[in-house]
């Protein structure tokens, strides 16, 4: 399953989030979900112990001036990989207000 996560971990049920995930699903952090690509968060603690992979959109991540701080974790995509996401994931769920 791709989850789409578009809220600040701060601003949203994290646990709650978390309990969802399994190793065979992805996350894309879309929107100000991308808040998460910093090191040391627990949506990204959780994904590396999980092996979950998590991507982000390099526009949204370019659009929050975080692109110097983005964790070697995440993935940054554009949006033809989202696409690709889309297609490799035929069932996805948006997690966001």
């Amino acid at each position: 399953m791709l989850y789409t996560y578009s809220v600040s971990i701060y601003q949203s049920d994290l646990e709650a989030f978390l309990s969802l995930l399994t190793k065979e699903d992805d996350v894309l952090l879309i929107q100000d979900g991308v808040l998460a690509v910093l090191e040391d968060n627990s949506l990204l603690k959780y994904c590396l112990q999980q092996q979950i992979s998590v991507y982000a959109l390099i526009d949204d991540v370019l659009a929050r001036g975080l692109k110097d701080q983005v964790s070697h974790h995440i993935k940054l995509i554009h949006y033809s990989d989202f696409v690709d996401l889309t297609v490799k994931h035929p069932q996805q769920i948006h997690w966001g207000a």
